[in-house]
């Protein structure tokens, strides 16, 4: 049951005077989550941006090391650990934090650990830890995995989790949830505090939040009050473009609302768009405006030297990506700009938080949507987040590559007996589906790689002592395990380092054959983009134009340079997919023709050419269109459920194409459209047959054995589990050498072990994650029996945008990309629309 009612409970007179002294009074919500902390506890407080969590979640630590006094020991213990899923939010928090400790004079010591800190001061706090230590998913799993882990945690009162519903759906969040669990069992008298904007199901979060396995639940503090949100819409004087989401077409009306706040985030969905968008806004800035970029790219001096500039209010606006989305108090910010459409209502909600970071202020938010669909997107997500409807999943099915690396955790730090082990991960919510064979299993992967892998001595990591107790086979395998702990696994990296250069010894200062020398580190970025540029060739990236000179080893050598066409950085991560909810919001926006009426006139006269010239059918069904053009056949469809489950879609229905004969000779998939070509007409196809849902069983198996994808799958896992390691003392492997390990161990498994435990986590991965099979299923039933085909003589208007990203290159210079796309959208949309 939900507490919405303050407590009678009131603060020690310090901290009421302390409150008072700034003009303040301790929230309802504040002093019920401060009771429940100070009775021991654990509870989960859901708040809107500006709620004052933070505070809400440390103020019954402080009260509790405040009046610690006389029955003190003296002998240094940790007394809370905070966990976020941001280094810079557990600096920041570390800022707020100590403004109450110093202003009360209170003898508390707060620290920071994340992967910035300096081994020396990580060695200090493991000898002499502090009263509360900051911390991250990753460290915490590192502490657990280091010697005299359960002393270290045997004293800890209280664990916070901060923004705890942007890590339960990740492996981050079963990782964190292994520790929270092994935490429980270490520290029995710990309590453990949630600190949550607002979700949709905040029982879920609860159940994720227990630990301990009760069943009683820990109780839920929901913060009454909150102003809603002030949301608009830029329908740019500018024509919207059909496809693309550069969003540059608007450039010019964001600089003018820049302009008119205080300071501005202008949120955009990839660190592409990020570079470009802010070297838009730069070319655009006449008035000279401080205007800043922030993703997680780049170089963490530069991050830091930015977030401070926003703290003490020095910046007029900041282009970034989710690297800023979480509740970091900026204090200045008053506009929240969105480029392109928010995926989801849950993260735009997120993002409009952080302006004015106030509760009992309106955040003022603008959307910009990039193209025609995105209006739709952009109106969806506005009249959720007006209606207060939030989209989210359950509590998900823990990985089982993080499972692996937390049992090989475990004994690398403590050591562990076998049925006190399975019991206490069972207590974590991810794993309590757990079963003993699968448990033994993953243990006999970690012991020795798994029946096939058995007789190479490389894969045997833990052993059993004579006690029964696992632990470590030697120091080298505890070290390797603590250099790769974590759950997200990075594209291959090249440092981005300005050139030098230095004369060689006897030669004249002009002579071309100079010594290259990596100076400078500007950040890190994907070595797929850097390897498709030849030196010489210019792109964006931390707000330059740099000029690639060479690449050496891990680093690529630049300059900083002119060009009027720089190539845009391509990411393969940091790419929202569509959420189900909007998606399903979308839908019922497109098919009602009566929710048309508030939409851009170019947009309903889209829609109203696409009815007449082919259909536009009830939500539950799923138009199908076929047409020929240019020399080929065309076969487009409409599921709106994202480009994840798209891209599935395509790579199944053109397997079941090939066997019917029409000669598909590729596919496209957008985020709300699916296209297919060939050879061959289309039109007379049984359409019922092609999108039947049983293309999910042989189908797909038949797929996936033969992908690609999944060895790229299969080498995350094998790289998050430990079987193969990036990182080793004194050396580093690069991607090469990976992924030629990694191939050659799924080419053994699948030969001579095919239900090998790692081949089923790369399924279960690739399942509900690349491929969103969950998603795709639940599309194919629901349109069973209720295909719309049109057989057309030429484009419809619907099919435009997905055509449009058929053959698209994946990097082209800003300007060469924007011709091109022009020049195909007046030729296609003149078929579509006259």
């Amino acid at each position: 049951m939900a507490d919405t009612q303050g407590p009678s409970f009131r603060l020690p007179p310090a901290f009421e005077a302390w409150f008072a002294a700034r003009g303040w009074a301790p929230r309802p919500h504040q002093l019920a989550l401060a009771e429940a902390s100070l009775s021991g506890e654990s509870a989960l407080l859901i708040a809107p941006t500006g709620g004052g969590k933070t505070l809400a979640g440390f103020l019954g630590t402080l009260i509790e090391l405040s009046e610690r006094g006389a029955t003190n020991s003296g002998i240094p213990a940790l007394h809370t650990l905070y966990v976020s899923p941001l280094k810079a939010l557990a600096a920041d928090v570390q800022r707020n934090v100590m403004t109450p400790v110093t202003e009360m004079g209170l003898p508390i010591r707060i620290e920071t650990r994340t992967g910035d800190t300096a081994t020396h001061v990580r060695q200090k706090q493991r000898k002499t830890p502090p009263d509360i230590l900051l911390t991250t998913p990753e460290q915490l799993a590192l502490l657990i995995a280091s010697d005299h882990a359960a002393a270290f945690f045997a004293d800890l009162r209280c664990v916070i989790i901060d923004e705890i519903h942007a890590l339960t759906p990740s492996k981050r969040g079963d990782l964190l949830s292994l520790g929270l669990a092994t935490l429980a069992e270490w520290a029995p008298a710990c309590r453990f505090l949630g600190l949550s904007a607002t979700v949709r199901e905040p029982e879920e979060l609860a159940l994720w939040l227990d630990v301990r396995g009760r069943t009683e639940r820990p109780r839920i503090i929901t913060a009454s009050g909150g102003v809603k949100a002030d949301v608009d819409i830029l329908i740019s004087r500018e024509r919207i473009p059909w496809s693309g989401h550069s969003g540059r077409f608007a450039v010019a009306e964001v600089y003018e609302a820049i302009k008119a706040a205080k300071m501005t985030l202008v949120f955009v969905n990839t660190r592409s768009q990020a570079e470009l968008m802010f070297q838009e806004l730069w070319n655009a800035n006449e008035d000279g405006l401080p205007i800043a970029l922030h993703h997680g790219s780049l170089v963490r001096e530069q991050r830091q030297r930015v977030e401070a500039a926003m703290a003490a209010g020095l910046l007029k606006a900041v282009v970034c990506t989710s690297t800023l989305d979480l509740g970091i108090d900026w204090g200045e910010v008053d506009l929240v700009i969105q480029m392109g459409a928010p995926k989801g209502a849950a993260r735009l909600i997120q993002r409009i938080g952080r302006a004015n970071h106030r509760m009992d202020e309106a955040s003022k938010a603008i959307l910009v949507p990039t193209n025609r669909f995105e209006v739709l997107e952009c109106r969806a997500a506005e009249a959720a987040v007006e209606a207060g409807e939030i989209d989210g999943e359950g509590v998900r099915t823990g990985a089982l590559d993080i499972l692996a690396q937390h049992i090989m955790g475990r004994a690398c730090g403590e050591g562990f007996r076998l049925d006190e082990l399975f019991e206490e991960i069972r207590r974590a919510a991810p794993y309590a589906w757990l079963d003993w064979e699968t448990f033994e299993r993953i243990v006999d992967f970690v012991a020795t790689g798994g029946y096939a892998l058995k007789t190479y001595d490389r894969f045997h990591r833990i052993v059993r002592r004579s006690d029964g107790i696992w632990v470590a086979r030697t120091a080298r395998d505890k070290q390797a395990h603590r250099m790769n702990v974590g759950a997200i696994v990075e594209a291959p990296m090249l440092s981005v380092r300005l050139a030098s250069f230095a004369v060689k010894a006897g030669l004249p200062a002009s002579s071309e054959q100079r010594a290259l020398r990596a100076g400078r580190k500007l950040g890190e970025m994907e070595e797929y983009f850097l390897s498709l540029l030849t030196p010489g060739d210019t792109f964006l990236f931390g707000g330059e134009i740099l000029r690639l000179v060479a690449i050496d080893g891990m680093d690529a050598l630049v300059m900083r340079a002119q060009s009027d066409s720089p190539a845009i950085p391509t990411y393969n991560g940091g790419k929202f997919p569509l959420t189900t909810f909007l998606a399903d919001r979308v839908r019922k926006m497109i098919h009602d023709p009566a929710q048309w009426t508030g939409l851009p006139d170019p947009v309903r006269e889209w829609f109203e050419i696409q009815r007449l010239r082919s259909a536009i059918p009830p939500p539950d069904h799923l138009l199908v269109e076929t047409f020929p053009r240019g020399g080929r056949h065309y076969l487009v469809c409409y599921p709106f459920e994202g480009r994840l489950a798209h891209q599935t879609l395509g790579m199944l229905v053109t397997r079941r194409l090939e066997r019917m004969g029409a000669k598909p000779a590729g596919f496209v998939a957008s985020e709300y459209a699916m296209a297919v070509w060939g050879m061959e007409d289309m039109r007379g196809l049984d359409m019922d047959a092609v999108f039947h849902p049983d293309m999910l069983g042989d189908d797909l198996e038949e797929w996936l054995s033969e992908s690609a994808l999944m060895k790229r799958t299969f080498a995350h896992c094998a790289i998050i589990s430990g079987l193969i390691h990036r990182n080793l003392p004194g050396t580093e492997k690069n991607s090469r050498q990976v992924t030629f390990s990694t191939d050659l161990i799924y080419d053994v498994l699948r030969s001579h072990e095919p239900d090998h435990i790692l081949l089923q986590a790369a399924r279960q991965d690739a399942a509900t994650g690349l491929l969103d099979v969950r998603r795709l299923s639940d599309m194919l039933a629901r349109i069973e029996g209720r295909i719309v085909h049109k057989p057309l003589q030429r484009i419809s208007p619907f099919a435009v945008p997905v055509m449009l990203e058929v053959g698209r290159e994946p990097v082209f210079g800003a300007s060469a990309l924007e011709a091109v796309l022009r020049e195909a959208e007046e030729d296609l949309v003149r078929d579509a629309m006259d």
